[in-house]
This record gives C-alpha cells, structure tokens and sequence, in this order.
C-alpha cells in the first residue's frame, strides 16, 4: 500500500495547514484524507470492521478450560515420563505427575463442545465460539511469548497487530485512537512494547486509558473558557505551519503535531466515553457492575467500555486483565485451581455479558472478539498443583465479524500436550484477523530496513475452516 507522509499530502492537495490543523480540532468533518487516522479501502469486503481482543495473559491452560483429556482423569498422579513418554524442556524443570483438571467437562450449547465449568458464563455462549485447539507458539517465556502474539516476531521493537491494523485501515472516528488499550490495572511482561507502533508512524500506536481511576492523563482541559481555547488552537496552528514550514518533511514532527491535534479532541470525547451514567441499570449488571469481587467490576467496566469504543468505530480494542491477588494473571506455576479459579472469577461475567450484549445491539455480525494467551499449560504438575507453560499446544477462541460459530478446530494429542491435528501458528492467527477486516495480510506491508515487512513476515494462512 503507498502511503503520503502528511506534509506530501498537505503540499499535493493546496490545501494550508493552519486552517487544516484548525478545522480538525474544532469541526469533525475535517477533509479525512488529511488525517492518518482516515478510513481507508480495504483490499476485499470486510467481514469485520472492528476486533475487541481479550489478551488472557500469563496463560490459560487449554486442559482446564477448552481441552477435555480423559487420559490425565485416568493416569492422574502417575509419572508422566512413564505415561506420556518423552518430554520437552519446561521452562522451571519441577516436572510433577499427570494432574486431572479441577474443574468438571460437559458438553455445552447446541453444537455440544466440549468444555470445562472453569467459564460457566462464556460457554453459554459456546454456539457462537469457534474454538482452536491447536495453536502454538514458539517461545516458552512471557516476555518473548507476548511479542510474538502481539507482533508476530519474539523481540521488541515490531509493530503490533493493532498498530498494523490502523496503518492499514486507519479509523472511523477522528475524534479517538484508532488502536486502545484498556488497562485494568497490570501491564504485560515485556511492558507497552506489546501495543508499540515499531517503525510504523507513532501514530499508531497502542493509545492506553485505564479502566478504573484516571483514565489518561490532563485529558480534562484546564482553561474553561471555550474562547480561550479556541485561540490557544488556532495560535497553535500557526505555530505548527511555521515548524513544518522550516523542518520540511520530518514524519517526527508531523506525528507530533497530528498527536497533539488529537489530544484535543479527546479531551472532548474521552471523559463522554466513560461516562456510563447513560448505560441502564439491567446493562450494567449484564457486565457485572455489580459484582460482589472487585476484579469482576474492574473487568465489567474495561469491556463495557470495549464496547463503547466500538460503537464509536474504534478500529483496534485490546482489553488487559485486572490485577489478582498481586501480579498472578493466569501464571499458574504454584496452584492452578486457585490461581485460574480467582482469575475466572474476574472475566467470566464480563467476557459473556460483552457477547450478549453485542450480539442484541447487531453489533456481534461486525465486531470480531479474540480471546486467547500467549501459549498454554503443561498436562502433569509443575511441583505438585501447579502447570508449567506449554508452547506446544494451547486453544483459544473467535467469535463474530465473520467467524463460524459452534465449531472447533485442530487438536491436541490424547493429554492436551502437543498440536498434532491441523496445527496453527500465531502467523495463522494474525492472517485470519486480518482477512476478516479485508485486508491481505501478504499485500499490507511497510519498507522498513531495505525491505518490505510485513505483520506476517514469510508466513501466516487464513483458517478458512473456522469462517462463515
């Protein structure tokens, strides 16, 4: 795709950038081609227009959630070098015996997957999942793990899959990122790397509000006189043509300015957004507002806010989970029924009143949702009640935007183990995201380090056996 930097595109088209720069803060019909956040074509029709991803960090552990296994009920507490056989490196080496999950399977939905009690909530919703039981990724660590998911490369410094989105698609709304991060209160291993922009403009970058406190910081205006800050705009304006008039083409500067005109705008639309006065009562409790347990509250609000992004055509929507306990996340090295118990707790109701609540408002037809960690869990004990990470075999979910609903795909061997099954790739996952916003992940690319890099670097296919 050929992208204009800002000040090309200014000069291209006559048009002056002061009354630019001040048409865009104070009007919302702005020329959109003047703004990198400009909705742009996609390369075929989009199934979605936007994606909420549920980042289950720490790792859930496929055998306690979405995995059933029999064997570990029927070879629980054996040696699982005796029963399994060979087993790969883990990443503590405390290799336990085969452990049975804590939770309880059943059948569920009208499709009848299989599934565990661990989330009641979301598996009522099972007829619209399409569950992959046969991702992997090729990194054993959080940090490592965490990029990869997010970037499709094992380091820090690639942009993010949503930083790639917005570059492709830009956004609906002039007024807000066109790729957020909620924060409810703890930031991945590998910190905001995982939502950098990497060598695409800064301006796609992941923008974080925080769900609970002050969402951003100055994002409420501290002169109040709308005159007074009409005129602080526009002597801005001015001061901004006259930079750019003496810099040149420094995509630095112009991603400054292009920020800065933006922050402006949210300090209008931001505090509107988490304003949930106007959601009813019955809405509310769908999320879980008013839970008993604070983290469910947290999360209630982190993806009922998810939602009102999307209604505002917010392109990218990635939602962190709460702090619990102190910084466990899903990391279930020591106890696995506490530890995923208490974080189950905490995104159960919301995860399901956030598809309820899309599917009844028709936004679900449109709006992809991903719910997946960074890899799974061992089959047999880190020590005696914990699981040690499994980059091997793990599953995780789609619904909506395109996404066939009721089936599963790919799978484990007979202990949740390794992908033997139509195995998947985190490439796979970000190709399929992609496609379903139209967008050929192989044609999306950037000139970066004398070549063309792409979010899917050589590989990546579209799980077409999951899609309507």
């Amino acid at each position: 795709m050929m992208r204009f930097s800002r000040r090309e595109l200014l000069e291209s088209t006559s048009i002056g950038f002061g009354s630019l720069a001040l048409s865009a803060l104070l009007a919302e019909n702005a020329p959109a081609a003047a703004t990198p956040w400009a909705p742009r074509r996609p390369h075929v029709a989009p199934k979605a227009k936007s994606v909420i991803f549920l980042f289950m960090e720490g790792a859930v552990s496929q055998v306690d959630s979405y995995d059933f296994k029999p064997m570990l009920e029927k070879y629980n507490g054996e040696d699982p070098r005796k029963a399994i056989g060979k087993l790969e490196k883990t990443q503590f080496a405390n290799i336990g015996n085969v452990m049975q999950s804590p939770w309880k399977f059943r059948q569920w939905g009208q499709c009848g997957t299989w599934a565990s009690d661990l989330f009641p909530n979301i598996n009522r919703h099972m007829d619209d999942l399409a569950i992959v039981r046969s991702m992997t990724s090729k990194f054993p660590e959080h940090t490592g793990a965490n990029y990869f998911l997010h970037s499709g490369h094992g380091l820090q410094g690639r942009p993010s899959m949503g930083s790639w989105v917005t570059y492709g698609l830009g956004s609906e709304n002039q007024n807000l990122p066109g790729y957020v991060v909620l924060n409810g209160g703890q930031i991945p291993s590998g910190g905001l790397d995982n939502f950098s922009n990497g060598f695409l403009p800064a301006v796609y970058q992941g923008s974080m509000l925080h769900a609970v406190g002050t969402p951003l910081a100055n994002i409420e205006a501290q002169q109040k006189d709308a005159r007074i800050r009409a005129a602080k705009r526009e002597l801005a304006a001015k001061l901004n043509r006259s930079g750019l008039e003496q810099a040149g083409d420094v995509d630095a500067l112009e991603t400054a300015i292009a920020n800065a005109e933006l922050a402006a705008r949210m300090q209008l639309t931001v505090p509107e957004l988490l304003d949930l006065n106007s959601e009813s009562e019955s809405t509310k409790r769908l999320y879980g507002l008013d839970a008993e347990y604070e983290h469910t509250r947290t999360y209630a609000k982190a993806c009922l806010i998810a939602r009102r992004l999307v209604e505002r055509g917010v392109r990218f929507i990635e939602v962190l989970i709460p702090m619990v306990n102190g910084y466990q996340r899903w990391d279930a090295h020591g106890d696995i029924k506490t530890n995923h118990g208490n974080n189950s707790r905490a995104v159960d109701q919301p995860i399901a009143g956030l598809l309820q609540d899309l599917k009844q408002r028709g936004l679900l037809d449109d709006t992809l949702v991903v719910w997946s960690g960074e890899f799974g869990r061992t089959p047999f004990a880190q020590g005696g009640k914990g699981r040690d990470h499994n980059q091997y075999g793990f599953s995780m979910w789609m619904a909506g935007g395109g996404v066939r609903g009721g089936v599963t795909h790919g799978a484990t061997d007979s202990w949740g183990y390794k992908a033997t099954q139509d195995k998947c790739e985190i490439h796979d996952l970000h190709a399929t995201i992609m496609h379903l916003l139209g967008i050929d992940h192989e044609k999306l690319t950037y000139r970066f380090g004398g070549r063309d890099i792409r979010l899917t670097d050589v590989y990546g296919r579209v799980i077409d056996e999951i899609l309507v």
